[in-house]
């Protein structure tokens, strides 16, 4: 069965998710389009909200998000039932948040890192699995 990412974004993330829908084709994974593809200034919730929703309902089975600071995103995908939206900065971060944390949202800050590090962080994610073991009773209590 084909891997399914949910990806969306306000305008400030227009530029990176291209790239990102690009690294992820590349990678065999089907991409679910939930962002803006205009420059124009718009409202992060718009497409976090959805994003979030595909990946409760299993429509996807990861999602990313991404605005200016990665935190409206975030704090809207985390509303959201068994959503663990993770906002990352540096990849070793993406890595932990799916290995101990299994977040299944990336949140991204789109104006605090550069396009290489957002790619290198979503490949990580991507490609990481949840640890399991003494983190999976620590998420149970989330």
């Amino acid at each position: 069965m084909k891997k399914i990412i949910a990806i969306g974004n306000d305008h400030a993330g227009l530029d990176y998710k291209n790239s990102i829908v690009q690294l992820l084709e590349s990678k065999g994974y089907e991409v679910i389009d939930k962002g803006t593809n205009k420059g124009d200034s718009v409202d992060y919730p718009d497409f976090a909200h959805p994003v979030a929703q595909a990946v409760e309902t299993e429509e996807a089975q990861l999602g990313i998000v991404m605005c200016g600071s990665g935190n409206g995103v975030a704090i809207t995908a985390n509303k959201h039932k068994g959503i663990r939206a993770a906002l990352c900065w540096q990849v070793e971060i993406a890595k932990l948040a799916r290995q101990h944390n299994n977040a299944n949202v990336l949140a991204l800050p789109i104006r605090f890192v550069t396009q290489e590090v957002a790619l290198d962080m979503v490949a990580a994610f991507v490609d990481t699995a949840f640890e399991g073991g003494r983190h999976a009773k620590r998420v149970d209590k989330i």
